[in-house]
């Protein structure tokens, strides 16, 4: 199991309405696809108030990167190009794959 991290920096501007499409329309519909799993969204705390926008973090649970691929060539791209559609420049984002580690056991 990996998890399929987007952290998305948004600016203020458009802050509440692309949190609001995040919710209602891309999590749900990424989580539908039934290849994507547990999904869950989070702010991420900055030190500083830079007044530029904040930044949350996307996450969902993916059986492996062969389904995640499948996933991002059809359902995953078009729900992408959706936000960029949708919100131009003023939301941004960058995806990390985590390698979940079972700590318990040596």
């Amino acid at each position: 199991m990996i998890v399929y991290n987007t952290t998305f920096h948004i600016e203020k501007e458009v802050l509440e309405e692309a949190l609001l499409h995040l919710r209602k329309i891309y999590i749900p519909q990424a989580a539908a696809s039934g290849f994507l799993h547990s999904p869950c969204l989070r702010r991420v705390i900055q030190r500083s108030d830079e007044g530029e926008g904040e930044s949350y973090s996307v996450q969902f649970h993916v059986k492996n990167i062969e389904t995640l691929h499948y996933w991002l060539e059809g359902e995953g791209n078009r729900l992408h190009q959706k936000l960029i559609e949708r919100f131009g420049s003023k939301i941004v984002g960058f995806t990390t794959l985590l390698d979940e580690i079972d700590w318990a056991h040596e």
